[in-house]
């Protein structure tokens, strides 16, 4: 089964991301297909490199980025969402005139036109929200 994940709840104000994670790792030991994970509203904090959570924490933007790397999973984070938040990648720092940018690799900055498709594609989409 193909499943496409929204995430809108920020890594440490719910429980939202954490599940999120949980459940995408769940869903690739059982052998399923992640089209796309869509970062959205305040979720779109899983995709900052300035996450710094105490040591015996679970560093969950870090973990997100662990498990694409690891899976070549598809992190998109809703562009408006994110620079309304201050989640830029280089070119939103420059286009915006900002000294520096925040994006954790491998999320990438894209519009709600991938969350749509990610719909098509998918047998099953699944949102974890605040």
């Amino acid at each position: 089964m193909i499943f496409s994940i929204v995430v809108t709840g920020a890594p440490y104000s719910s429980q939202a991301a954490d599940s999120a994670l949980r459940y995408c790792k769940s869903l690739l030991k059982l052998e399923h297909q992640i089209h796309r994970i869509f970062f959205y509203a305040d979720g779109v904090h899983n995709a900052s490199e300035l996450a710094v959570p105490p040591q015996d924490e679970t560093n969950i933007p870090s973990e997100w980025a662990q498990l694409a790397e690891q899976h070549k999973l598809d992190m998109v984070v809703c562009i408006a969402a994110a620079v309304r938040r201050g989640v830029l990648d280089e070119n939103e720092a420059g286009r915006y005139e900002k000294n520096s940018h925040n994006l954790t690799p491998p999320f990438v900055l894209s519009g709600l036109g991938q969350l749509v498709e990610a719909g098509i594609v998918s047998d099953r989409v699944v949102t974890f929200g605040a």
